[in-house]
Formats: C-alpha cells, sequence, structure tokens
C-alpha cells in the first residue's frame, strides 16, 4: 500500500471514530488547541499530520495509536 493510500485510511479512520463518539471537529480543535478549519484540514488531507498531533488525537479519542495505524 503506498504511503498515500494509508495516510488517506488513517484520516478516514480518525473521522469515523470521532463521529462514532460524538465529537464534533470544533470539539477536536478546542481539545488539540488549533482552529476548526485546521482540524477540517487535518481530516480533507489538505495538510500534513505529523506523529505528535497524532498521538493527540489517539489521546483525545482514548484509543491507542496502532488502532489508527494498523489496517
Amino acid at each position: 500500500m503506498s504511503v498515500n493510500a494509508r495516510v488517506n485510511a488513517i484520516t478516514k479512520r480518525i473521522r469515523s471514530i470521532r463521529e462514532n463518539r460524538g465529537f464534533s471537529q470544533q470539539y477536536m480543535a478546542t481539545k488539540l488547541n488549533i482552529s476548526a478549519n485546521a482540524y477540517s484540514k487535518i481530516e480533507l488531507r489538505q495538510s500534513k499530520i505529523y506523529l505528535d498531533r497524532l498521538f493527540q488525537i489517539a489521546i483525545i479519542l482514548d484509543i491507542n495509536i496502532e488502532t489508527l495505524l494498523n489496517q
């Protein structure tokens, strides 16, 4: 699987888990101390997601980072 495909899968997983938890993009943005627009760009792949941010998202979603990284 290409890097692009893996990143797409990760961002889709983030969105799916966020929605299942009932969290809004605004909630996530507030917890991450970024704007809602900046958070939206993460889910839409309009901005890069770095490892430290991925760990923060996993903590907010109360999941292991492996859940995001594994297929």
